[in-house]
């Protein structure tokens, strides 16, 4: 797939311009930029110790994406078992978080939604139906019946 690889292409761009990468040579190196954070994150540690942050990311896109930065940059990233796993929680320093981190996690994550919003649309209309438009929107109306309600469950169904 082209778009793909454009999007793996565009992906490594992004991180490079975080990592603060000086030539053309550098930002093709996505490995070297990852080393150059993880000094610079260590760096920061010094100066800017570690707190816990709490993530909440409203999908799990999002949550696989917060989850391999983190990692990627030598961060533990974890959950209490109370938590919901939208929830990432992680020990790093606030100014790594607000130069690097979310700023980087920001720009991927929309690069990322919007790809992933292009081949939903695709598939569907391919493979579904090609109307891609929304819902109609009607002014609201007196009697609406629930999803709950027992009537919309089928034949033979059971509420659980």
């Amino acid at each position: 797939m082209n778009n793909e690889r454009s999007l793996i292409e565009k992906l490594a761009r992004i991180e490079a311009l975080f990592a603060r990468a000086g030539t053309e040579g550098e930002r093709a190196a996505a490995a070297s930029a990852a080393e150059r954070i993880r000094r610079r994150l260590q760096e920061l540690a010094k100066s800017d110790p570690p707190v816990e942050y709490r993530f909440a990311v409203t999908d799990g896109w999002s949550r696989k994406l917060l989850l391999a930065l983190l990692r990627r940059y030598g961060i533990h990233p974890y959950r209490y078992r109370s938590q919901r796993r939208t929830t990432v929680m992680a020990r790093v320093s606030r100014s790594f978080v607000e130069e690097t981190l979310w700023p980087e996690f920001r720009e991927f994550n929309r690069t990322l939604q919007a790809y992933l919003a292009e081949i939903t649309d695709r598939v569907i209309a391919e493979a579904i139906s090609p109307e891609g438009q929304d819902e109609e929107v009607r002014p609201d109306g007196a009697a609406v019946v629930s999803l709950a309600g027992p009537s919309i469950l089928p034949p033979g169904a059971r509420r659980v």
